[in-house]
This record gives structure tokens, sequence and C-alpha cells, in this order.
């Protein structure tokens, strides 16, 4: 078939090929109404596929060029100064926390029985790498409407073990971020935003706009289906601080002390003369490990899907505001306001929204109407964990009365976990999609 051909072309007809497939057979469907709307999903066409098999023909598999591309990208959009992609939002909240354990950082890294201020009302893997480290989590409470923690609390949460802030920005909502940072900088904490939910969130703090996850020391970011953008799998960890990079790129790559990338040796020229540990003197700096990691790569397949999705992230950011709006407009219309509270966001924020949160007000069956949305065809979803402490992952530390500590009354985050839910707003949803959850909505309610 490629007899005659020079590699480049061989590749270039192949990639028509696919390009061509993609165009055939993985249109987007049409809505008719009563098709069931998901909460979310993929937003993609020719151009993923085409980079996704652009970098299959390489066959590199690990991260390369393409993983290169990807971080530069993502650190300009962003607008900070370095970027590690990783294989998942949850091995990037590993990678933020544990960077923050490095002996490299002294007096200001965290060490087992320290404290960190986050919330329960939230996904699992925000808290789970402060349990599994030995630390300590330190839960407060959160508001409704907005989700988000409770500022009012931080100052009550805050001990002489306290080390860090380690918050998500719910739904795309972003929390108080000047709040939160003006606590961490006067009690000298590291701040580590959660922000799988909610990239390309806006926030103005100072008369300055800052998007989420560049505020604080590391922001994280997850690359799943559902969310922002997708590579299939995968996450980034991102900050201002060469330090914490150094960090968090050794724990992401074995915990070695070397910084060459894959398939490249002695970029340093010092392979074989340094003094590491108790090692012998010229031991090979390619197998020096001044952390325990772990290899939390992603594949270049992945990021060669993630450049393309990042070219058009700024269209869907878009997309989902005026999803939001929308479906906010009719809802208000109907007076789907009388029987459930309707979000609000966080003062001078400006999100990207991942979904539309809903409260029912007394009077109103979450399950009756979550059970009417589901038959007809609208996908639900409820607020995460709901209180995570409930969990069964819990059940032997709420025995011990050991390993988290609450402060105050979890009063909105149970009642979140009982009365809460909400629905999806991604891009690829039309107005009319919008329009039929927002109908089907009022009749629940009804």
């Amino acid at each position: 078939m490629f007899e005659n051909r020079t590699e480049a072309e061989a590749r270039q007809e192949i990639l028509e090929s696919v390009r061509e497939y993609c165009d055939t057979f993985h249109k987007a469907k049409v809505y008719h109404e009563g098709d069931r709307i998901p909460y979310a999903s993929r937003v993609y066409d020719s151009a993923e596929m085409t980079n996704l098999v652009d970098s299959a023909l390489e066959f590199w598999l690990t991260s390369g060029r393409y993983t290169d591309r990807f971080e530069s990208g993502l650190a300009d959009y962003l607008g900070v100064r370095y970027c590690s992609l990783v294989n998942s939002g949850s091995s990037a909240n590993l990678l933020a926390f544990m960077a923050l354990t490095s002996p490299l950082l002294g007096e200001r890294a965290i060490g087992r029985g320290d404290e960190v201020i986050t919330v329960a009302a939230g996904f699992p893997t925000t808290a789970a790498p402060i349990i599994q480290y030995g630390a300590v989590p330190v839960f407060v409470d959160v508001t409704i409407p907005q989700y988000n923690i409770d500022v009012n609390m931080l100052e009550e949460a805050l001990s002489d073990r306290t080390k860090a802030v380690m918050i998500a920005h719910t739904l795309g909502n972003p929390f108080d971020l000047k709040a939160v940072s003006l606590f961490c900088k006067k009690h000298g904490l590291w701040l580590v935003e959660d922000n799988c939910d909610a990239l390309g969130s806006e926030y103005t703090l100072d008369g300055e706009r800052k998007l989420t996850g560049t505020v604080g020391d590391i922001g994280t970011s997850s690359f799943y289906p559902p969310h922002h953008m997708t590579m299939g799998e995968g996450g980034a960890v991102y900050t201002d601080n060469a330090l914490l990079h150094k960090c968090i790129r050794s724990f992401r790559d074995w915990g070695r002390d070397c910084i060459c990338p894959s398939g490249k040796d002695n970029l340093c020229g010092h392979r074989f003369d340094g003094q590491y540990g108790e090692l012998p003197r010229g031991y090979d700096h390619k197998y020096v490990y001044s952390h325990f990691g772990y290899n939390l790569k992603a594949t270049d397949m992945q990021a060669a899907i993630g450049c393309a999705q990042l070219e058009k992230f700024p269209s869907f950011v878009e997309k989902r505001r005026h999803n939001f709006n929308r479906l906010m407009e009719k809802l208000t219309e109907g007076g789907a306001g009388e029987k459930l509270i309707l979000p609000k966001p966080c003062e001078n924020a400006n999100p990207s929204w991942f979904g539309f949160p809903l409260t029912c007000k007394d009077g109103a069956a979450r399950d009756n109407i979550v059970r009417y949305l589901e038959e007809h065809g609208v996908q639900t979803r409820m607020l995460f964990a709901g209180n995570l402490t409930k969990h069964p992952c819990f059940d032997e530390m709420r025995k011990s009365g050991e390993g988290f500590r609450v402060v105050g009354e979890l009063t909105n985050t149970d009642r979140i976990m009982a009365d809460t839910f909400w629905i999806g707003v991604y891009p690829g949803m039309t107005d009319e999609m919008i329009d039929y959850m927002a109908r089907t909505l009022i009749e629940a309610l009804g």
C-alpha cells in the first residue's frame, strides 16, 4: 500500500483517512426531544483523532513532543511558569500535596500529624492524599448556594500544627480566594487550589483578573472525559514556584533527583561526578532518588488529544457560561426558585461552570425530583461525597476518634448530602437541550 512513498507521505495519507473517518462516523448526534441528556460528555472532532493517531504512529508511547507542547500551552494559557502533565486529576492532587512534604522545604514541609484545612463537601481525592500520608485533614463547613468553604471558620480551624489549606473550586464556582489567600499569607500556610472542576474560571483579586489555580502556591487540573477539557485520562499540576516545581517533577518521575526527561541523559554534564546521600561518589545520577516518588506521567497519545482540546478550550468556557446563564433564566422564569435554592457565583468571580447545583427547600423532596428527571432523560449527579466523613472509608477513623478533625458543625455539608443535586451545562449542549432540562425540572417540581 505504501510502496514508492516516503514515511512522511504515508503518514499524511493515513491522517487524511483518519480525518475522513472521524468526520463521517463521529459526527455529533442531532438532538431530538426525549433523547437522554448526559450531565457531561466529550466534545471533539477530527483534530483530536488525527493527533492521537499521529502520536501512535511514532510509537514513543511515554511522554514526548506532544507532552512538551501541552505543558507549554497550558502554562501559557494560565500565565504560570511551570506545568507538569500527569495521568489523572487524582494524581495531580497527590503530587500537589506530596510536594509540600519534601524535605527541601525545610520547616515549612508538611509532616505526619500536621494539619491541612479542607472541606468534607467535595470529591474524596482532595482529602485522600492528606490522610494516606498521615497528616490530619481539618474539615470545616461550606456555604449555600456557593457550595464553597465558609471562610468565617478559617481562624477557628487554625492550630499550631496547621501547615496548609487544600480545597476545590466547587463545580467551577471559585471559592473566596481573597479571604483564603490572605489567611494563608497571614499564617504562613501553603494554598493548594484543586482546580479540577474549574479550569477557565476567573477571579478578580486586587483589581487584577486571575484564572483559578494560579492564585495559590499550586493548582491542579483533571482531564477525565466529563471535565472542562479531556484527554481520556489525565491531569496537570502547575505553579510559579521553582522549588515546588522541582519537587513536583521529582515525585512524578519515580522520586529521582535527576531532571533529564525520558530518553535523554546528562543534560547537566555531571551525571557521574556527584555525591548524594551515602552513595559512592560518582553514582549514576539517573538512579539517585531524593524523594519516595511514583511514576505518574501521562502518555504522549493522551497529550496529543489534549493539545487539540486546548486550542478549542476558550470556546468551551464561553459555551459553559452561555448554557448556565440560559438555564438560570429559564428556571427563574418558571418559578423554580420557590422550591429550589438556585446557585450563586462567588463575589468577584466569573465561573467556568462545571454543573448547575440545586438544593431543595423545605417541602421539596430531592429523591422524587431526581427520579422524575432521570425517568425523563435528564442525567443528574449528587454533589460528590455529600459529607465525606460519613462514608465507609472513614469508619475506622470515626470509631477511633483519630485521623481527622471537624471544626464546628457541618450543617450545610449535611444538608448538601440530603438535599442537593446538579445537572450539566457542558459545551456540547444545545439551547434545545437546556430548554428541555428546564421544562422537565419545573414539571418535576409541580
